[in-house]
């Protein structure tokens, strides 16, 4: 797994061992950053279940103002902090150590630009982050919220909790969901 372009381009990133974790392919980052390359600089981003902190860092190396990368599992967060120091993106970032649903709360931020959200596909967990980011005052209307599932996933809870759907991209065997709060 790579930096795809940017200040950190060809820069080879680690993941964790095991299966604890999915590294999002090289080929999926490339086109996810085709489609929001024009939101990427200057932006505020949230990488939540960061995993290996590849697409916080992509967006860094493409301009990004600041990220903030939350997870739970220790080997991941070792990841991140080796990916953060090898790429030279340590000051425009901030890792949440922890649950990643309590982590949003450590955000003190006006507005968060792009929130992407690569939870466990069998886990209650992109819910619980969806129905906590509603309360919280830096995810607008203007916030762009990408949720990665699974083909298969139950998305029934989306509009549930008062999200549209802007756009769907399906991939071999998951999707990037693109999702706005609409007003309550």
């Amino acid at each position: 797994m790579r930096v795809i372009a940017g200040t950190a381009r060809r820069q080879i990133l680690v993941t964790p061992e095991g299966n604890d974790t999915r590294p999002t392919q090289d080929i999926i980052k490339e086109t996810l950053f085709n489609m929001i390359q024009f939101d990427v600089p200057g932006a505020v981003v949230l990488d939540l279940c960061a995993g290996s902190g590849a697409i916080g860092i992509e967006a860094l190396s493409r301009g990004a103002k600041h990220c903030y990368f939350a997870e739970y599992a220790k080997p991941a967060l070792a990841c991140i902090q080796q990916n953060l120091h090898k790429t030279h993106l340590e000051e425009k970032a901030t890792i949440l150590k922890g649950d990643v649903v309590s982590s949003l709360h450590q955000i003190h931020e006006k507005h968060a630009d792009i929130i992407y959200i690569d939870p466990p596909y069998d886990s209650d967990t992109a819910e619980r982050i969806l129905q906590e980011l509603q309360g919280l005052p830096y995810v607008t209307n203007e916030s762009t919220i990408i949720l990665e599932t699974s083909l298969t996933g139950d998305i029934s809870y989306i509009e549930k909790l008062g999200y549209g759907i802007l756009r769907e991209k399906d991939y071999h065997s998951q999707r990037h969901l693109f999702l706005s709060r609409e007003p309550k």
